[in-house]
């Protein structure tokens, strides 16, 4: 939906990165997108191009012709009127107001999956029945993937009705796959604590002493690795004894929100502070090796080689799986530390809205995610309150 800002013009709104404009001619309502910038000057010039607009129609000296000129790209022009998917897909992903690293899933989503197909043909012409058809010749990896295409062609049909391109959105009528869950698969207190163990006795090398501090955090605050790799130490009180969450590494950058887009303040217990502890003591040893030639970096986990952060999760991803085969336990992905966290937590009987908040979910989400372990602190005290019912009185046969 658009947004109206206070103090625009009338019939002047902002639309993603753009300007557009209402008005209405020939009894027809109708909404143009500007080139212009969300700028003043920009908005200016949107308000007296519709006043314009207005003074033509009024005067009866606006026609088609004309309207082409005053709007070459529109979609009620002759020249529009047979709009591809190709173009208006281009135009709504440039529109959405997104990062860019959701940005590129939505266009990698919609150039692999649908632009093949329907890339020439116009939106009036694309039907459920067409689209019923894309997807059924479509090798689809998974459910997932086949869920998540489909969704965002349906949001892209979506926002066509919006622009009055097409009258009704043939998505609408296409049934989702169900969800299918990841499956969650945690340590035990036993393996974490044995994993922290060998990694600080076998992590000795300078490039890799760090990875050994940052597991040990993850088994035990539950951060997600995009987040531990972003973590400064300006964002933590040692006294306190709190971090606070407000970025992410996202395609090698840093990008200053969490996935959720919501900060959120974690609470540290004593195995996340020895870890902080253990890498502050890793971090002042590289700069003493280095005579204080090299800057001290602001992040909680730096690499050893130039970058200030951990770019990506393959380095530690495979530092952990080094350790896994070493100590022969299950190999499974490094995200499961925060599940392990998570479980932890519910099986000591912690309250799960303040697990949610610590892990950064809606109190819903942890409840579906970890269900299973939650159910199992409690199945038999739940029993146990049955028995003080009926007692243990045996039934003689």
């Amino acid at each position: 939906m658009a947004r109206k800002p206070m103090g625009l013009p009338a019939g002047v709104e902002f639309a993603g990165q753009s300007v557009r404009i209402r008005f209405t001619w020939n009894g027809e309502r109708r909404c143009e997108t500007l080139a212009h910038p969300q700028t003043p000057k920009g908005i200016k010039a949107a308000a007296t191009l519709r006043d314009n607009v207005i003074s033509l129609a009024k005067h009866g000296v606006l026609d088609e012709k004309r309207y082409a000129e005053l709007f070459p790209s529109s979609s009620y022009s002759a020249q529009a009127a047979g709009l591809t998917f190709a173009q208006y897909a281009q135009t709504w992903i440039d529109s959405l107001e997104i990062v860019p690293g959701t940005r590129r899933n939505y266009k990698g989503s919609i150039n692999m999956y649908w632009i093949p197909s329907l890339a020439t043909v116009p939106m009036t012409a694309i039907t459920p029945m067409l689209l019923r058809q894309v997807i059924g010749e479509t090798k689809w990896d998974s459910p997932t993937i086949k869920r998540t295409a489909i969704s965002r062609v349906s949001a892209l049909f979506k926002a066509a009705v919006r622009d009055e391109v097409i009258e009704r959105n043939p998505a609408t009528a296409i049934k989702l796959p169900g969800r299918t869950k990841k499956a969650i698969d945690p340590f035990t207190v036993d393996e974490a604590d044995a994993i922290i163990e060998w990694m600080y006795a076998n992590f000795t090398a300078r490039a890799a002493q760090i990875y050994a501090a940052y597991f040990e955090f993850a088994f035990y605050c539950g951060m997600r690795t995009g987040e531990l790799r972003a973590l400064r130490w300006d964002e933590i009180d040692l006294e306190k004894r709190v971090a606070h969450v407000c970025r992410i590494v996202v395609d090698g950058k840093i990008e200053e929100r969490t996935k959720t887009k919501y900060t959120r303040t974690v609470m540290l217990n004593s195995r996340a502070m020895h870890a902080l502890t253990r890498a502050r003591k890793i971090a002042d040893a590289r700069l003493t090796q280095h005579r204080r030639k090299r800057q001290e970096s602001p992040f909680v986990f730096p690499p050893s080689g130039g970058s200030e952060f951990i770019l990506s999760s393959t380095t530690p991803g495979g530092h952990f799986a080094k350790a896994l085969e070493a100590l022969q336990i299950k190999a499974r992905s490094q995200y499961n530390c925060r599940h392990t966290y998570a479980t932890m937590c519910l099986m000591a009987g912690m309250n799960p809205a303040f697990i949610a908040g610590q892990l950064g979910h809606s109190v819903q989400v942890l409840l579906s995610t970890y269900a299973r372990w939650l159910s199992s602190t409690t199945d038999w005290s739940e029993v146990g309150k049955l028995e003080s019912q009926i007692g243990t009185k045996l039934v003689q046969a």
